[in-house]
């Protein structure tokens, strides 16, 4: 029989750091327990689940389409959050200057990224903890902190590039008439009151709308016409070039749809469903059932099938479009969306620009979520956004320095197109040792039981690892 896992219990995080320095010059007594943040919060989930734990596949479809959304959570909003400004302006990037030749590339990692998220959410809800605690019992302290502090110096990069490319899609709608610069300290403002002020109920409620601002792009296809031969060939067929454009575009696109800050957020998200469910404890949260892993790999296949049919929409709209049009220096987001108005109408610009938008508002959060997470998973503090900024402001603090530093960037004059490769260096270079340290996580039938991966799950894990690990040698040469 399997051993148990280590009965390690919530009452032995750290108090939040900041309550502790307040502490020092004021009479502040001791942080709120989880039974009193709960009871101050109540217990209805952001899915609507009157209890911890997912509801069954079969339980949430007998519901009709409101089960169905019920059942789509925290995979959904992470797969729709892949598809951000700096993702749009790579996939655009690639339609312009290759036409169809990467559309491939949206099936290959099809399959890899579903068995990597999946991965992070069955170690959240076998273990009850995010993934940055369960990495820091398992592995040695100064790898994993390496690693968590390399993905917050990315997101915070990515953070800056998605507020500039935020307030340029505002200012493109305006017609020229409002510069970027006066819409990027609304946009950051507006982001940093909706995760400090709102509840995890209502921010979940946000965030699922905001997918479907990703729409956009899927109707911009239609209102483009491609050719369906040529189209189903390129999705098909592989396609190489051994240059240095088509190398770097490859390895841009790797890197931006299986990002590190996607597994911290997967897992913490889980974690937080089940705190917003009454599973206020780590005890309380630890272990899992079969219907709750069959609910969480619906919502993950169906979040990063969104996630790459929206990626497959962009490449294939660009080059469509643009590529073939004196239009192949495309390097953002906003740049597309320009050139687009004249070839193929007002209402794809419009749609563009419109979907940029939304998916900022949307990435954005998630990406300072995530660093939060990791952070404090790290160190071993309390917090998450189900937890009221009062009771946490540890948590909420990081946040805030995710968004201020990102915020500085577009006053810094920092190029955000050169800031983006050094985010995609920083993430080859980090996504290789975390996803080896999640798939031996994994594997671990003392933490895992009979929840481990099993022979596909762990295999295209490891699939990834390479691909990720190639990618990041590849980008390197090319920088060379």
């Amino acid at each position: 029989m399997a051993a148990p896992a280590p009965d390690v219990s919530v009452q032995d995080e750290s108090p939040d750091p900041v309550r502790v320095l307040a502490a020092k010059f004021t009479d502040v007594v001791e942080e709120p327990s989880v039974e009193e943040v709960a009871k101050a919060l109540g217990n209805e989930a952001a899915t609507g689940a009157p209890t911890a734990g997912r509801s069954g596949v079969g339980e949430a479809l007998r519901q009709g389409p409101k089960g169905f959304l019920q059942l789509l959570g925290p995979g959904l909003v992470t797969g729709a959050s892949d598809d951000d400004p700096s993702g749009i302006g790579t996939y655009s990037q690639a339609g312009s200057q290759f036409g169809l030749a990467t559309l491939w590339l949206a099936l290959f990692t099809f399959p890899l990224m579903v068995a990597v998220q999946e991965t992070c959410a069955r170690i959240a809800l076998q273990t009850g903890v995010g993934l940055g605690v369960s990495l820091r019992r398992k592995f040695p302290t100064a790898l994993v902190g390496a690693c968590i502090f390399a993905v917050f110096c990315a997101n915070t990069i990515n953070v800056g590039a998605d507020l500039g490319a935020v307030a340029a899609g505002g200012s493109l709608l305006s017609g020229g008439r409002i510069q970027p610069a006066w819409l990027v300290v609304p946009v950051a403002l507006l982001i940093g009151l909706m995760q400090l002020r709102l509840s995890y109920s209502i921010i979940f409620r946000v965030f699922k709308y905001l997918t479907l601002a990703l729409f956009a792009y899927v109707i911009t296809v239609f209102v483009v016409h491609p050719q369906l031969l040529p189209t189903l060939e390129a999705t098909v067929t592989p396609h190489f070039e051994f240059n240095k454009g088509y190398l770097g575009i490859v390895v841009a696109i790797l890197g931006t749809t299986i990002s590190p800050y996607l597994f911290f957020w997967q897992a913490s998200s889980e974690v937080d469903e089940m705190k917003a469910a009454g599973a206020h404890t780590e005890q309380q949260r630890r272990g899992t059932t079969r219907k709750e892993l069959k609910a969480a790999r619906v919502d993950v296949t169906i979040g990063m099938l969104f996630s790459q049919l929206v990626m497959y929409s962009i490449v294939l709209t660009s080059g469509t479009v643009l590529h073939g049009s004196g239009h192949d220096s495309i390097e953002s987001a906003a740049q597309a969306a320009q050139a687009l108005r004249p070839l193929a109408g007002p209402f794809a610009f419009v749609l563009f620009a419109v979907g940029m938008i939304g998916t900022g508002l949307l990435a954005i959060p998630v990406l300072t979520g995530s660093s939060a997470y990791a952070v404090k998973e790290f160190f071993g503090f309390r917090g998450g956004l189900s937890e009221k900024v009062s009771a946490r402001p540890g948590f909420y603090g990081l946040i805030a320095i995710a968004i201020v530093g990102g915020l500085a960037m577009n006053f810094l004059n920092i190029n955000p197109i050169e800031a983006l490769v050094v985010t995609a260096i920083i993430n080859g270079m980090v996504a290789p040792p975390i996803l080896v340290l999640i798939a031996l996580l994994a594997r671990d039938r003392r933490v895992m039981n009979e929840h481990r991966s099993g022979f596909w799950s762990n295999s295209l894990v490891w699939l990834a690892t390479m691909v990720m690990a190639a990618a990041s040698i590849m980008l390197v040469a090319t920088l060379f």
